[in-house]
């Protein structure tokens, strides 16, 4: 039989904390409840690993976007679903951007909490099953630029570049459908993990970063192309020879 999942759940509202820790053991899990930020470092030094953290936004010592942050900076990329009150989108996209996985709003149902970590535990996993199954380059290379995915270091002409987590994923996904138009809400979809769409000038936004930290040229981009009125292109090559692509900055591009 395996070992139960073990998890911490990072929450300063004690009966909240107890509920979700009773719910979880109910269903299997090992629980640690941790009210500050401090608190949860301290769990998190730990030998025996966490399969996935809890994480409330609204901390009495710190916010929960810079504790991710942390520990995204320091190496640790335990699984982050983030609880809070704050659902607007821009507050999951900056739960997302600091490396969160997952962004679940106040108040909500504990079933839809377990769905979230276990949708989390199984992508993990399967990640792991595929690289085991078919090894692959974890190694980004286009034009100038070298990115690391395990070290999570980019190098620009043999000069590093600090990415976030998530351009590094957002990077990862062109890399992974090269020369393939891309819409907008499929980026949402599949690197926000965003069900809804509600602000497009996000992916915007984040093409606009990676252009200006890898593009010759940002306002002429080679490898990050707009296609008119449908989405993005990553061009390794940076061949850019398609009657519909735009290189210049329009509406619809950054």
């Amino acid at each position: 039989m395996s070992e139960p999942q073990r998890l911490l759940v990072v929450e300063d509202e004690a009966h909240l904390g107890r509920a979700i820790k009773l719910n979880f053991e109910l269903e299997g899990f090992v629980v640690d409840v941790a009210p500050t930020g401090k608190a949860a470092l301290r769990e998190l030094l730990r030998p025996e690993p966490y399969a996935a953290i809890v994480l409330d936004v609204q901390l009495p010592d710190t916010d929960g976007f810079d504790l991710c942050r942390r520990l995204r900076e320091a190496g640790d990329f335990t699984p982050v679903i983030m609880l809070t009150v704050r659902a607007r989108p821009e507050d999951r996209v900056a739960g997302l951007e600091a490396g969160a996985d997952d962004y679940l709003p106040k108040p909500f149902e504990f079933h839809e909490l377990l769905a979230r970590i276990r949708a989390m535990l199984r992508r993990q996993r399967w990640g792991r099953e595929t690289q085991t199954a078919v090894p692959r380059p974890r190694v980004i290379r286009f034009g100038r630029v070298a990115i690391d995915l395990d070290s999570h270091e980019a190098l620009v002409d043999g000069q590093g570049v600090s990415l976030t987590a998530l351009e590094l994923d957002l990077v990862s996904y062109f890399a992974a459908n090269p020369g393939r138009v891309l819409a907008r809400s499929e980026l949402l979809s599949e690197v926000w993990k965003m069900p809804s769409h509600p602000q497009t000038r996000t992916v915007d936004n984040f093409v606009a970063r990676l252009r200006k930290h890898f593009e010759v040229d940002p306002a002429s981009p080679v490898h990050f192309v707009s296609h008119r009125g449908a989405g993005y292109r990553f061009m390794p090559d940076g061949q850019v020879n398609d009657a519909n692509t735009e290189q210049r900055p329009n509406e619809d591009t950054p």
